[in-house]
């Protein structure tokens, strides 16, 4: 059945892409090979990113605080209008899972580019989505949403330990692990500040704590004409802060057997609500290989790279596609597992201190390349890291015949990737890349949190052994002389 709110089959000629960051430049990439034109908006942080002068329009977009800038619906629809765009992305983050920006843009006359308006608010509130996928048999981990007065909760309902989640949001903001009534208040408050600041919603959750889970999820893709596959799964338990630092396709950790029940669950729950364009349905796995579905990001995911990389699929393409009313040109059987494929996100971040960020200027930055190696960003020698925004570089993608292989030119391609100027992530996601434990492809969502003092020390261990420091001393002045020249 077509999507509510969707008109039949129509041409995109120009899309607005509101959003920022390296998923506007590529975003673009997919737009160029389409021969459709891209608009671009910026803010003056951004003015020098790469994809304003790329775009075959760009805007700027004024204000200092988001609220005032890529938060601002009116401001931009006025912008999309004024550009002469038929079509707005979100990308991802910012307004993407906001329904009532994808209506005022529909309002509008544009056509938005993701999921049904009116889907989209049921999966984004995460109470309303467990509701649907109990109801239909998906498990479920047990939860209790938090009403009324949230310092004063009857605490007596919990078994600690618990998380506390955003109702309204996901990407591990408004997200706390508490383990006891002590540490109740001071979490509850953080966690409610933060979805509050990150969805404009401070609504909580709170759901049950496995230690040992894995994080696995499913991309699923639907047109307006009732067709849904699945792309696999994604492997997403490498997480600092909740928050995902490496992904990979297909999950080293399952079995065939769950594989095929999760991806099953996964259509299930998006046939039944009736789930167009593209989306992912998550899930924890526990350490017996039972799994529970845990929400739906009802947009492109920052690691969709991996399942791009071994279905060879493009997923903004067909997002594009689909929008625009076109049938889904693939079925179940056409999707096929090719390799295995590896992300790594680059960010302005100290490990050595909590993961703090590190905004700056990137004095140089040079990409890793070679065969079966992408590398997603937007950001060249000279860019600035802005403090405002998420503190992400750049995204190292490697695929492989084998997941041996994708590992290797995993970490080939984090030694070749150079940034100077700020602290970075590279060598510790190079550690982690190496750990035995991931070798063996089995590592829960507290794999950081249980190895980080051994991954610093490794770190540590490696810039004291005398030749490393001077080697990279003359290697930061000769590529910064190159620079200079260029």
């Amino acid at each position: 059945m077509a999507g509510i709110g969707y008109q039949s089959k129509t041409r995109i000629s120009r899309v607005l892409i509101a959003n920022r960051g390296e998923i506007v430049s590529r975003i673009l990439r997919t737009l160029k090979s389409m021969r459709i034109e891209g608009v671009v908006i910026y803010t003056d942080e951004d003015a020098d990113k790469p994809y304003v002068r790329q775009a075959d329009f760009s805007f700027r977009l004024s204000g200092h605080h988001l609220e005032e800038t890529h938060l601002n619906q009116d401001k931009i629809i006025r912008l999309a209008t004024l550009s002469g765009a038929d079509a707005i992305h979100p990308g991802y983050g910012f307004l993407s899972e906001n329904a009532d920006f994808a209506e005022k843009c529909q309002a509008n006359g544009f056509i938005w580019i993701g999921p049904n308006p009116k889907v989209m608010q049921k999966m984004a509130d995460k109470v309303v989505a467990r509701n649907i996928a109990q109801e239909i048999g998906i498990p479920i981990l047990g939860a209790s949403q938090i009403e009324g007065d949230l310092l004063k909760a009857d605490l007596d309902q919990f078994t600690f330990p618990i998380l506390l989640k955003a109702a309204a949001g996901g990407g591990g903001r408004g997200m706390r692990v508490v383990r006891n009534q002590e540490e109740w208040p001071n979490q509850l408050a953080t966690a409610t500040k933060e979805a509050h600041l990150a969805f404009g919603d401070g609504r909580l959750f709170a759901e049950d704590f496995i230690d040992e889970a894995r994080h696995v999820e499913v991309q699923v893709l639907g047109d307006q004409h009732g067709s849904l596959i699945h792309l696999f799964e994604r492997e997403c338990s490498i997480q600092r802060r909740y928050q995902k630092i490496i992904e990979e396709s297909p999950s080293p950790s399952i079995s065939a057997e769950t594989r095929e029940a999760l991806t099953q669950a996964a259509v299930k729950l998006a046939r039944h609500v009736g789930y167009d364009n593209a989306g992912t349905i998550e899930f924890l796995v526990d350490p017996m290989g039972q799994f529970y579905y845990i929400e739906t990001n009802a947009r492109l995911q920052v690691e969709h790279p991996v399942t791009e990389s071994i279905t060879g699929i493009d997923l903004v393409e067909q997002q594009i596609k689909i929008a625009a009313g076109e049938p889904l040109n693939l079925t179940q059987k056409d999707i096929h597992l090719s390799g295995h494929a590896i992300e790594c996100r680059i960010c302005a971040e100290d490990p050595k201190h909590d993961f703090s960020p590190s905004p700056g200027k990137l004095s140089y930055y040079s990409r890793a390349g070679g065969r079966n190696i992408r590398v997603d960003d937007a950001v060249t020698s000279g860019s600035s890291i802005s403090s405002q925004f998420d503190s992400l570089i750049a995204k190292v993608i490697a695929h492989g015949p084998t997941r041996s292989d994708a590992l290797s030119k995993t970490r080939q391609a984090l030694t070749e990737t150079v940034v100077h100027g700020i602290p970075n992530n590279i060598a510790y996601l190079n550690e982690v890349i190496a750990h035995q434990a991931v070798h063996k492809g089995y590592y829960p969502t507290n794999f950081i949190q249980f190895h980080h003092k051994e991954l610093i020390q490794n770190i540590e261990n490696k810039a004291g052994n005398g030749l490393a420091p001077v080697l990279l001393g003359a290697y930061a002045f000769i590529v910064t002389a190159i620079h200079d020249q260029t």
